[in-house]
């Protein structure tokens, strides 16, 4: 072990592999802060660039493209409500009432903070657990994802500051907005009225965008010749937590750390559900849960810490079993292919200075990252100072041009204007866009795992459990529901008696 990280050191610490890095995280973060051009987007569009490049240093370049568009994201999702993923849709929730609260510098500074520290803990477990965190992704089958994802869009229910049955009913609208498009299996179109676009489903861009971005400005039209978007001046300087709260992100950030890194090396599961699912047990742990969705500090760090260590848990799969676990890394497994490298369980032994570097660079990335991004948070709060009258247009014109260039269609901004009209209807009726987010991701791969878990058991729906950890989840997810019945019967007899009284 410590022959290969001196190797590692080595590798990753000359000059060229240096600049290499500088350059992939430089450009990711840049791209990143962009809204709708994300890590897909980027890695495709300077693939070709690394083909001249020696296989070490273009997949380090790519991977600081990787992780930088990662530590971006979280900078548009806090100040303008613009997510550019959805793993930092959920970052917006109490994110962007900071910003509104003045206190923008904290939350972009706890982001990336907990991203740091993350991406520290994905690390270790990555250079000490790899061959043992491939064997828990191998115990995972259809019916293990199935209930898996079932209980993270549960817990996804408990984002909602309002109604649980709520929430549960935009997981729901969700889902429906999940299958819209052609069936995989079948090749049969599904609600889509006629409509030649929507048989590629609604694009994941446009609603992040509309549910957030579109619904947040048509929620503050009223007051475009108000002034800011914040109430009181902020110093470009004040970008220091508040007394105490570094100490409450801590578990936060420790919490998120560990459900990041054991969901990253889960194919499809990764940073979205990560972040959610950590989001989820804040709020549960909390003192007072109700001051999530208002500006809690524990609602930024403990989703930026999950999603950040997710990340680089992805590589594991990718690397030592040739699995990809989503888009990205089967684009960095295509590049790996390219150089003449296949990836496997030989990959440590036969190019050690690859993984090792490769390793050692995620760390050095991610310092050159603070190092880049802490000078530049008073710049990022300032623009809050910024007449609103300013502001909305130049939302709206990010939306369409992120939106526009995710699949180069014009149809995709007539989309996103409708979802934003939705997204901010649903909002005025007490309906949350983040748990609604959440099922569009995992419905299409729900409802993928539970076919295969049908067909595996012949139509056997006991599959779900019997099997040891499907029957976990599956049980989880019952107590979860009974949890809620009693919340809801308990609150409707509490009012019943005050009534009476």
């Amino acid at each position: 072990m410590l022959d290969n990280l001196i190797l590692g050191f080595q590798t990753a610490f000359s000059w060229n592999y240096l600049i290499y890095a500088f350059v992939g995280v430089f450009l990711g973060n840049l791209i990143g802060v962009l809204p709708g051009i994300g890590a897909l987007a980027a890695i495709s569009m300077l693939l070709p660039v690394t083909y001249g490049l020696d296989p070490v240093g273009g997949l380090l370049m790519l991977a600081g493209l990787y992780y930088g568009t990662s530590f971006g994201g979280a900078t548009t999702s806090i100040l303008l409500n613009l997510p550019g993923t959805a793993s930092h849709a959920v970052v917006c929730v109490d994110g962007h009432p900071m910003a509104r609260q003045g206190r923008g510098g904290p939350a972009i500074f706890m982001a990336m903070f907990a991203s740091f520290i993350g991406v520290m803990v994905g690390i270790i477990l990555m250079m000490f657990f790899s061959p043992l965190l491939t064997d828990v992704a191998f115990l995972f089958g259809p019916a293990e994802y199935f209930a898996l994802m079932v209980m993270g869009l549960l817990a996804a229910s408990v984002l909602t500051t309002g109604s649980p049955l709520k929430g549960v009913a935009s997981v729901v609208i969700g889902l429906l907005f999940g299958v819209v498009g052609t069936d995989v299996n079948s090749g049969v179109a599904r609600f889509d009225f006629g409509i030649v676009e929507l048989q590629d489903g609604l694009a994941l861009v446009a609603l992040a965008m509309g549910l957030f971005g579109i619904s947040d400005v048509l929620a503050n039209a009223g007051r475009i010749g108000e002034g800011t978007l914040i109430a009181k001046a902020v110093s470009s300087t004040s970008i220091r937590p508040a007394k105490g709260e570094m100490k409450q992100s801590m578990g936060a950030i420790a919490r998120g750390s560990g459900i990041g890194s054991v969901l990253g090396i889960l194919p499809g599961a990764g940073g979205t559900m990560a972040s959610f699912m950590s989001y989820a047990i804040e709020k549960k742990v909390a003192k007072d849960p109700s001051r999530f969705g208002k500006g809690a500090i524990e609602g930024v760090a403990g989703p930026e810490s999950a999603n950040s260590s997710a990340a680089i848990t992805a590589f594991i799969p990718t690397l030592t079993l040739g699995i990809p676990g989503d888009a990205v890394m089967a684009l960095m497994l295509g590049a790996m292919m390219i150089h003449n490298i296949t990836p496997g369980p030989q990959l440590m032994t036969e190019h050690p200075e690859l993984f090792w570097g490769l390793l050692v660079s995620f760390w050095i990335g991610n310092v050159m990252l603070m190092i880049l991004n802490i000078p530049l948070i008073g710049m990022w709060v300032k623009l809050l100072s910024v007449p609103y009258r300013l502001i909305f247009p130049v939302v709206l014109f990010l939306v369409a041009i992120g939106v526009y260039s995710s699949n180069n269609n014009l149809f995709d901004v007539y989309v996103v204007l409708g979802l934003g009209v939705f997204g901010y209807i649903a909002a005025v009726l007490g309906f949350q866009p983040a748990p609604l987010l959440l099922g569009y991701v995992l419905g299409p791969m729900l409802e993928e795992y539970f076919r295969r878990a049908l067909l595996l058991s012949r139509g056997d729906f006991s599959t779900f459990f019997t099997r040891p950890l499907s029957g976990t989840f599956m049980a989880i997810v019952i107590m979860m529901l009974l949890f809620v019945l009693y919340k809801q019967l308990r609150s409707r007899a509490l009012r019943a008696r005050r009534h009476i009284v």
